[in-house]
């Protein structure tokens, strides 16, 4: 992973501050447009643009399995992963009528589901049928989780050499939530019980298994909090490794990366642990009702633009919030100056 630690730069604060004065001499009161203009302004740090363009976004949902669903921690079946990668292909989830909305380009990644996907128009790095069950063993090999951090970033570095100005990236995995939980309670070094929701909707008998699980796996597993890479071997998920890998292309290349909700956080939290420099060109999206999502939030230190109640995954959160920073980009763009329009101060 030292190829992309070495490459991703430091903000460019000098634009940020070149934008910041530009905004005050827009046709309002200075501060009016709130978090508008803090985002315009991050935006020009990201991209050293002065006029930062966020469209056409590009959306990339990666989609694994995880053998920890054997121990009865989530209200679907394993076989829903297959389904669902079929409803996206299909173009009939959630995350496709959004991203249909803000004409992102769109594809979904098969990089670890437990069936074969015959089906056309599926990306496919598939790099095992899905994790260990890692109450009883390591969820990957070391080897496994750096070829999916790989995957991920060439996945993402081709949609920015396609044209995307900025990232939104999804998952989907019957189960995920359960890796994710772990991987924050190890980076987090909170309780479990304070860490673990509904995921896809369980019922509090089944929380509290889950919690179990988890406390067990940490026990057995013991992944060292100060090496990602052994946090995933133990208690990871190919999609969230994928991620994670999108993500550092993402910031090598200068783009702004949409962060989802709660597994797509965990995922920026692992990005910031490889390089910590990452994180300076990611922006939360959203608030997730899991309650491990606040507290991902908190390590993250990003305030998130929508709190709706979501918990739905695939990026979807991202895409609902894109249209905001799309206006955040077009005030720098279109609005006036008190000059041109010849206002007084």
């Amino acid at each position: 992973m030292s190829f992309a630690v070495a490459e991703i730069q430091p903000l460019n604060k000098e634009m940020g501050q070149t934008v910041r004065e530009y905004i005050d001499t827009l046709t309002k009161p200075p501060g009016s447009l709130g978090r508008l203009e803090e985002m315009a302004i991050q935006l020009a740090e990201i991209t050293s643009e002065a006029f930062p363009v966020v469209s056409p976004p590009g959306v990339i949902v990666f989609a694994a399995d995880h053998g920890v669903v054997e121990e009865g921690v989530s209200a679907f079946p394993q076989e829903v992963t297959v389904q669902m990668v079929m409803n996206f292909l299909n173009r009939g989830a959630a995350i496709n009528v959004f991203s249909r909305q803000i004409g992102a380009a769109f594809e979904v990644v098969d990089i670890g589901v437990a069936a074969d996907i015959e089906a056309g128009g599926v990306v496919k790095r598939k790099i095992r049928y899905g994790t260990a069950n890692f109450c009883k063993q390591d969820a990957l090999k070391r080897e496994e989780v750096e070829k999916a951090i790989s995957v991920g970033y060439e996945r993402a570095e081709n949609m920015i050499q396609q044209g995307s100005k900025c990232l939104i990236l999804g998952e989907m995995g019957i189960g995920n939530t359960t890796p994710s939980s772990a991987i924050l309670a190890v980076l987090s070094g909170q309780d479990v019980s304070v860490l673990v929701g509904q995921g896809t909707g369980i019922t509090s008998e089944k929380i509290i298994h889950k919690q179990e699980v988890i406390t067990l796996a940490l026990k057995e597993r013991k992944p060292n909090r100060n090496d990602p890479i052994d946090i995933l071997t133990k208690v990871g998920g190919l999609e969230i490794a994928g991620m994670t890998g999108a993500m550092l292309a993402g910031a090598v290349n200068r783009v702004p990366i949409l962060v989802d909700g709660f597994i797509c956080t965990i995922s920026a939290l692992l990005a910031k642990e490889i390089c910590s420099a990452a994180s300076d060109y990611m922006i939360a999206c959203h608030r997730s009702v899991e309650p491990g999502h606040k507290i991902a939030l908190q390590l993250l230190g990003k305030k998130p633009i929508l709190d709706l109640d979501m918990r739905l995954g695939e990026g979807s959160g991202a895409a609902v919030a894109f249209p905001i920073l799309q206006s955040a980009t077009l005030m720098l763009k279109e609005m006036a100056t008190f000059t041109s329009a010849g206002i007084s101060k």
